[in-house]
Parts: C-alpha cells; structure tokens; sequence
C-alpha cells in the first residue's frame, strides 16, 4: 500500500503532530513501507497455529520481590 502526501497529512493531523513540507516524503514512504510489512503478515497462513495464553508459557518471568523500599513523604 503507498500511501499520497495527503494520506500522510491526514494521519498527521488526526494524531495533532505538525510535519514539515519537507519530511512528508520521508514519513509517506516509512508509513507505506510499515503497511506493506503488514500486509505481508496478515497474508501468512496462520490456521493451524493455536494461540497463547501467555508469551512466557514454560518460562519463569524472574520479578523483583514486592517490598516497600521508600517510606511515605506526602507530607
């Protein structure tokens, strides 16, 4: 998918960022470049694969103990 200068500033003022004139051509062929890329992802075939539950299935996720380390200095 490419995508026009005018999609770009489209994108760019739905999401309330100011592009200059001059990066719109950089930003209109990243943008397209990402779209393409997932084109080709939604284009793989995923029908035999079951989803996960958890990214970390199998693993142990090490986390830090939960203690209080700071004492409270609202006032």
């Amino acid at each position: 998918m490419t995508l026009t200068r005018r999609d770009v500033e489209n994108i760019a003022h739905l999401a309330r960022l100011q592009i200059g004139a001059g990066e719109l051509p950089a930003y209109a062929d990243s943008l397209s470049r990402i779209l393409g890329f997932v084109e080709q992802l939604a284009a793989a075939d995923t029908a035999g694969v079951l989803p996960m539950a958890h990214p970390l299935e199998g693993e142990i996720q090490r986390l830090r103990a939960d203690e209080v380390t700071e004492t409270d200095r609202h006032q």
